[in-house]
């Protein structure tokens, strides 16, 4: 059977949930089967360098003083 397409929003909630360790066995082998990575890719992407600037942004502020 072809799996069916993933959405933006269910490619990021996938992301966030693995990144908090809370993804479900489920979610994960759907993720898996999903025709592309190409969307997981990019999501992580975007997620990691929004956390790095807030990370950067975080330490530019306590070290002001």
């Amino acid at each position: 059977t072809k799996a069916k397409p993933l959405s933006w929003l269910n490619a990021l909630k996938s992301v966030f949930a693995s990144v908090f360790g809370v993804q479900s066995h489920a979610n994960y082998q759907q993720d898996f089967e999903a025709t592309s990575p190409f969307k997981f890719i990019l999501v992580g992407i975007v997620f990691l360098v929004l956390f790095v600037l807030a990370i950067y942004a975080v330490v530019a502020l306590v070290s002001l003083n």
